[in-house]
């Protein structure tokens, strides 16, 4: 028989505990809120109960505004009630606009369509290259922001369309950084105030800047502001300029009145809308002493309205005095082309006359007088 071995017992460790969870005293509080449970929901449940009960035929579970009816009344505006208008209040709403009228047989000029007390301007897009783009939304940017930050939607696109009739006239530069930034080098005198006064030393405000650049990326993506035609001048109510009785008022809107040229220097004739790029850096000019000592035409309105009636006159004046074509003057050729005759061999002096055509085609081309002859 064999004796299993006795092996010695494991003591059991003195560092031995038992680990047990705790549990939270239940405070007074929290037995009486405990209590109140019950009586919370069945206050919530009569209060969802009863008015279904007392009205059953008006509670409808399902039924989300007009969506479950086939025909919807239109209700009037506002300020189409009587009783709940008051003076302008349709003018908090906005209306389509009437597209612009189409050019018609005999009309020479890029612009077009009456409005007012003129004619309306042509689009103007500038998708050149991205330089020309981009020079140009900045500078039409600030003329809006510094010149009309506080005006209405409708201010603002009235100072762009006043920029870009100013590139479509031949008294201004072409390019619109050109005509917003044209004078600034003098101390006073500048076409726009804020290119030479020192307010391009402070610092725009962003939210301002983003809604002037939104007008700017209109205008020059084709938008035409309508209400002042093609006025190219403005100015504040606050102020009276010389020049503002011999030009043509057309409106006020805001703060500001917009004026266009008159004679023929404001006829639709003398705008061109098309743009040929080249924009300039978008930054005023250097600051120079001796323009701004000097007078210049240029920046001057009733200057600039009287010598485009002089130069009308004076082109009309030669193309009438003149019964033919000028002769240009010959090119200048090179060495090879002056050994072989030079102009001309480029003449037309060889070309067959009717003596140097045959009898039979001498009349070609003409009808017959008496057919069968």
């Amino acid at each position: 028989m064999i004796h299993a071995l006795a092996l010695p017992l494991e003591a059991r460790p003195r560092d031995f505990t038992a680990r047990l969870g705790r549990t939270r005293a239940r405070t007074l509080g929290m037995r009486m809120r405990r209590r109140h449970l019950g009586r919370r929901a069945l206050v919530l449940l009569v209060a969802v109960a009863v008015p279904a009960l007392a009205a059953p035929d008006q509670w409808v579970r399902f039924d989300i505004g007009n969506a479950g009816h086939s025909t919807v009344t239109v209700e009037p505006m506002p300020f189409e009630k009587s009783g709940e208008s008051f003076p302008g209040s349709a003018f908090y709403y906005l209306a389509a606009e009437d597209p612009l009228p189409m050019l018609g047989d005999g009309i020479t000029s890029d612009a077009g369509g009456a409005v007012g007390a003129g004619a309306v301007a042509r689009a103007m897009r500038i998708d050149n290259s991205g330089v020309d783009r981009t020079r140009a939304l900045e500078c039409l940017t600030a003329a809006i922001y510094y010149e009309a930050a506080s005006e209405s939607d409708q201010g603002q696109r009235a100072v762009a369309q006043v920029v870009l009739n100013r590139v479509a006239h031949p008294s201004y530069p072409n390019t619109v950084c050109g005509v917003v930034y044209q004078g600034s080098e003098r101390v006073t005198g500048c076409q726009f105030s804020f290119t030479c006064d020192g307010a391009l030393a402070r610092r725009p405000s962003r939210m301002f800047w983003l809604r002037a650049m939104d007008t700017a990326r209109a205008a020059l993506s084709g938008y035409v502001e309508r209400s002042v035609g093609l006025a190219t001048h403005y100015h504040t109510i606050a102020v009276h300029p010389y020049w503002a009785p011999s030009l043509f008022h057309i409106t006020t809107i805001g703060a500001h009145r917009f004026y266009r040229f008159n004679g023929a220097a404001g006829q639709p004739a003398a705008f061109r809308f098309a743009y040929a790029g080249g924009e300039p850096l978008p930054a005023p000019h250097p600051r120079s002493m001796a323009a701004s000592q000097q007078s210049d035409p240029a920046l001057d309105p009733l200057a600039v309205q009287k010598a485009f009636e002089a130069g009308l006159k004076s082109a009309q004046g030669g193309a009438a005095l003149s019964g033919s074509a000028v002769q240009a003057p010959a090119p200048t050729y090179s060495a090879e082309i002056q050994g072989r005759g030079g102009d001309a061999i480029y003449r037309g002096e060889k070309l067959p006359d009717n003596t140097q055509v045959r009898p039979e085609y001498q009349h070609s081309g003409r009808w017959i007088s008496q057919p069968g002859t």
